[in-house]
């Protein structure tokens, strides 16, 4: 029974170790599993609220006068803007799932989560309003996550 554990903590990140020597760091360690894992659970309850909200948002935006089920540009746009939040919200559940099951951080899925967040910011903002530095430093922001995500993707070649 105890290799199956050592097996299983080998599998977890090294340094959250409940076999650590120390009995207060184990229970500290212990402790931060739990939260982690409390944390997962109200990711998901916030991702259900934010179908909720989603749902709410159309009916609303459907059955409020004087546009009866018509949609505008404004209520179109408020719509993406829930929607990308909700997958925003799945995809950092996904990274700390990730951290849980495995004893590698998943960098790439990191970046791409940061890439759609600031994709979502860029595709809800009012560019009449932001000058241009704010523009210019979105466009490097996006640029350098762009780049990051790209190296990560390619093949590693064998050391």
């Amino acid at each position: 029974m105890s290799s199956e554990n050592e097996k299983h903590d080998t599998e977890m990140h090294q340094e959250l170790s409940v076999h650590h020597h120390d009995p207060l760091i184990r229970v500290l360690h212990i402790i931060i599993r739990l939260a982690i894992r409390l944390l997962a659970i109200l990711m998901v309850i916030v991702i259900l609220w934010g179908v909720a909200d989603v749902v709410y948002s159309i009916y609303h935006h459907l059955v409020t006068p004087p546009t009866l089920f018509l949609l505008d540009f404004h209520d179109i746009f408020s719509i993406f803007a829930s929607v990308m939040v909700v997958l925003i919200g799945i995809e950092i559940f996904i990274n700390v799932r990730l951290y849980l099951g495995s004893d590698v951080l998943p960098i790439k899925l990191v970046v791409a989560t940061a890439l759609m967040a600031v994709a979502r910011k860029i595709i809800v903002l009012d560019l009449d309003r932001l000058t241009y530095e704010v523009i210019l430093s979105l466009a490097a922001t996006v640029l350098a996550l762009g780049i990051t995500y790209w190296l990560l993707s390619l093949p590693r070649k064998p050391r």
